[in-house]
């Protein structure tokens, strides 16, 4: 995929040139402050290398959602402390996105200088991806470099239109996000496995049927293996479950079984009859046993042995979403237990290991094993899509341009 498109190795001599950097700086704020810099550190590295090659660098991004209207309370002058801070330098902040503010910017900046331009979305033009909006930005700038997969799902002004107008390169975050992929569904490793978890099969449909063709297990998690055991026969009692869905289930389970993909389902779970932390009615049982008035909360010891099992074959593994209900303890246990053996088989060299979404990204950070994995996205949106096996229009825009 590298081959695909540019990155900054291909840029040249960037001293005095204008990059405009279209980076993820949708920080979440609680009274006022950020609360959490990974996003900014994710995009660092980028901003940092343009800065010390020379370039004039003008950041680019939403935050919020102000439906192309300004909003004080979402303007992006309230990051710009929290971005110099993980840069370690200076940010001058550009109250338009185009502009003679924004020449005027160009200016004043020196070279290696680094500027935020407003919230993008202010801007109704670009949500729309409206041309004349895009070209209003380039005017000012020699180059544009996309650092925002998380984006990358949508096409808008900044995430795709600009890629038509200026020289166009993936920034270094982008770069890692791509060539990941690349090597968890593009051209894998083979055996593959995906763990596919979450609440709903409803909201992972597409990701399910795409991914029969492409793993050799799925290994399905959350509540949604419950939609599947019971379109197994099996009575899942109380448990979340999504009944009308059973003739979707049946159809996945026969194109895995015509891809001689393996569907991994438990065989034994934990149940309780009130979800609740450690509540007294917690037991393991067969899943041939759950009572009327119990709900399955996590897959029981022996199915993760099994998954354990399954993964010493596979030498690439895509992980999106939890096993159980794992906020709660002690339905953590099975996530944990199987993250740690995907981490220690990554370790070993076995195994290349890429998991997304937020809530798999916090169960890999609560059971202390994200940074063994070979790559961890923050991306949840794009990730998602990515699975899903659609085309995201800010990437084809770089393969294009």
């Amino acid at each position: 995929m590298t081959t695909q498109f540019k990155t900054l190795d291909d840029a040249g001599d960037l001293r005095g040139k204008v990059a405009l950097v279209r980076v993820d700086l949708n920080l979440p704020m609680r009274d006022g402050a950020v609360t959490d810099l990974t996003r900014a550190r994710a995009v660092a590295p980028t901003i940092l290398e343009l800065s010390d090659a020379g370039a004039k660098v003008f950041l680019l991004a939403h935050f919020g959602r102000p439906k192309g209207e300004r909003n004080s309370t979402m303007s992006l002058s309230l990051v710009q402390g929290a971005v110099e801070e993980v840069l370690g330098r200076e940010v001058m902040f550009v109250p338009e996105i185009y502009g003679d503010v924004v020449k005027q910017s160009v200016g004043i900046l020196q070279p290696g200088g680094i500027a935020m331009l407003e919230n993008s979305r202010f801007w109704a033009g670009e949500e729309a991806n409206d041309p004349a909006f895009a070209q209003a930005i380039a005017e000012n700038a020699d180059l544009y470099v996309n650092d925002a997969f998380s984006a990358a799902h949508r096409a808008h002004a900044t995430t795709e239109g600009l890629a038509h107008i200026l020289p166009a390169f993936a920034g270094r975050a982008m770069q890692k996000e791509l060539e990941a992929l690349e090597k968890a569904l593009g051209e894998p490793e083979r055996p593959v496995a995906a763990v596919v978890g979450g609440a709903k099969v409803s909201t992972k449909l597409a990701v399910l049927e795409h991914l029969v063709s492409k793993v050799d297990h799925l290994i399905i998690g959350g509540g949604m293996a419950n939609t599947f055991l019971a379109e197994r026969g099996v009575d899942v009692g109380k448990s979340l479950c999504e009944h009308e869905l059973k003739d979707t289930v049946t159809q996945i389970m026969d194109a895995a079984d015509k891809a001689n993909c393996t569907v991994h389902l438990p065989y034994d779970v934990v149940v309780a009859k009130e979800f609740a932390a450690n509540p007294a009615s917690l037991r393991t049982c067969n899943v041939h046993e759950v009572a009327a008035d119990e709900m399955i909360l996590d897959i029981g010891p022996q199915a993760v042995e099994a998954l354990a099992d399954a993964l010493k074959t596979c030498r690439t593994l895509v992980w999106n979403g939890p096993l159980g209900a794992f906020e709660t303890e002690p339905f953590d246990e099975a996530t944990v237990k199987l993250a740690k053996t995907a981490a220690a088989f990554t370790v070993d060299g076995a195994l290349v290991s890429v998991a997304g979404g937020g809530d798999t990204v916090a169960a890999l950070y609560h059971a202390g094993v994200a940074d063994d994995f070979s790559y961890v996205s923050t991306a949840g949106g794009a990730f998602l899509e990515w699975m899903e096996g659609k085309e995201l229009p800010g990437v084809k825009a770089l393969t294009r341009s």
